[in-house]
């Protein structure tokens, strides 16, 4: 994988008005026989979309490079790759196919529950969670680390205490734990509000991911597109085109 991805230092986007980049969600790779949440894609499915996106001359990255090279000017043939939790499968499912592709791709951890699962998922099957060495191997393999918050909490339902140790304290845990910048931030459940934002803002983050965050929508609040099981190269295209079409030009992006 290029280490590219994470040299690239990211600085505040220039002010400017343009299109809202394309970041794509996913979450685990693997089993997706038992998945209500509907949070897994197979390997074989996303090796198939990897190589969509390779066949219509775009690349995945990390969020990061994709902003730096935004801020540069260029950038318009890359796609932001994101992975919410940290789940242990990403090593043996996601990463090889990365390589595979040559992608880049920032992963959302959560340094309150290294080595634990997805409690926060009451059904479905209990998915294992990468050790604090299990997000140094990922990072030393060029991929960037975002915070996912300590515990995956609401943060619209947190008080100010709660918020703060979810959104300040997870960064300084990763960046003690990697020896390197955390910039990014990734809201638990998509969930965003105005005093979210300001306190991902306050904490230093260069850049946050939501779901839909409407309004809110910037640097610190950046919309994403599920990708799931289910969507195959057309409904791929499909998505890519609309998110063209809905996402207004957002100053700072």
């Amino acid at each position: 994988m290029a280490s590219v991805d994470s040299l690239d230092a990211v600085r505040p986007p220039a002010p400017s008005r343009g299109p809202v980049p394309w970041v794509a969600m996913y979450h685990s790779v693997g089993d997706c026989s038992d998945d209500p949440y509907r949070i897994t894609v197979t390997p074989e499915r996303l090796d198939r979309q990897l190589a969509w996106l390779r066949r219509r001359g775009l690349r995945g990255v990390s969020v990061s490079a994709l902003l730096a090279a935004r801020t540069r000017g260029e950038g318009r043939n890359l796609v932001g790759l994101t992975f919410d939790d940290g789940y242990a499968d990403f090593v043996t499912e996601a990463l090889p196919l990365l390589r595979r592709w040559d992608c880049g791709a920032t992963l959302f951890v959560l340094p309150g529950q290294l080595g634990g699962d997805n409690a926060w998922d009451p059904l479905g099957p209990r998915r294992p969670l990468l050790t604090a060495d299990g997000i140094r191997q990922v990072a030393a393999e060029g991929v960037e680390i975002g915070s996912h918050g300590l515990t995956h909490l609401d943060l619209t339902k947190a008080d100010d205490a709660t918020l703060r140790a979810e959104v300040a304290d997870s960064r300084d845990r990763l960046e003690a734990l990697t020896g390197a910048r955390i910039d990014g931030f990734c809201y638990p459940y998509g969930a965003v509000d105005a005093r979210a934002v300001a306190a991902v803002r306050e904490a230093g983050y260069t850049y946050a991911c939501a779901i839909d965050p409407g309004p809110l929508t910037g640097p610190h609040a950046l919309p994403r597109v599920y990708v799931g099981q289910n969507d195959t190269a057309w409904r791929l295209r499909l998505k890519h085109g609309l998110h063209r079409l809905r996402r207004r030009p957002v100053e700072g992006l």
